[in-house]
């Protein structure tokens, strides 16, 4: 293998500032992919969607959690699916693997869950041998031939306004590969991450950076920050300004 030049501190600081500067560039550029993604027009789910639950019967609906935003994957896991009984598609575990906790998504009014066709028992036996936790459900109908995962994985958006859903986004193929993280899974949501840094049209709900963190068990019920985790969180804000402003001075 031929590998980079080996090089002194001095070097490798210059070419990682080099680097630094793509990198930043590539940051604003995603950055204002979101923000454009939140003013694309949603589209009206107006047909009636089945599913099996833990619970039992559940709708489109029923998957928000009473929550505003859904983020649902499909999981291609049944009859006919290379790994099956025992496993669901090599690829798509992989994505479950990398699934973070979903109690940081909750706290942004946003419900992630998997779909399927297994039936309920054999989805219970995969996650507990596999050790995930998100909610996953089983189709029933044409949920995934309507929302073009029939024949592969993707992760659709959905947002409820009341009792009416509307589709907001569609990512499959690669886009998926990028998926598992709680920021981008809430990048892909009409709402995004709901911080006051972003440009999201007027109304939208945001809230101080960082100040919403959380452990994953700690969340409370009206999601009111943390006192000690804002002082902590501006104190760290204000010792980065000044560190960047030392390097520039």
């Amino acid at each position: 293998m031929r590998t980079p030049a080996v090089v002194s501190p001095q070097v490798w600081e210059a070419a990682r500032e080099q680097l630094l500067l793509k990198e930043k560039a590539h940051t604003r550029a995603r950055d204002a992919l979101a923000a454009e993604r939140r003013r694309m027009p949603w589209m009206a789910v107006e047909k009636t969607y089945a599913f099996d639950g833990p619970e039992g019967k559940a709708t489109l609906l029923d998957l928000f959690d009473g929550r505003r935003q859904l983020i649902v994957y499909r999981a291609f896991f049944e009859p006919g699916v290379f790994g099956w009984p025992d496993h669901a598609c090599r690829g798509c575990s992989l994505v479950a693997d990398q699934v973070a906790h979903v109690a940081h998504l909750n706290a942004r009014d946003t419900t992630l869950v998997f779909v399927s066709r297994a039936p309920q028992a054999d989805i219970a036996r995969l996650k507990a041998r596999m050790g995930w936790k998100m909610p996953w459900y089983t189709i029933s109908d044409s949920f995934d031939a309507d929302f073009d995962v029939g024949e592969w994985h993707g992760t659709n958006v959905f947002y409820r306004d009341g009792d009416r859903v509307f589709r907001t986004y569609f990512i499959n193929n690669r886009g998926d590969e990028q998926m598992g993280s709680t920021w981008n899974y809430l990048d892909i949501t009409p709402l995004g991450r709901q911080e006051v840094w972003e440009d999201s049209p007027e109304g939208y709900p945001q809230t101080p950076t960082y100040k919403w963190w959380n452990w994953h068990d700690s969340y409370a019920a009206d999601a009111t920050p943390d006192q000690k985790w804002v002082e902590v969180s501006d104190a760290g804000e204000a010792a980065m300004r000044n560190r960047d402003a030392n390097k520039t001075a």
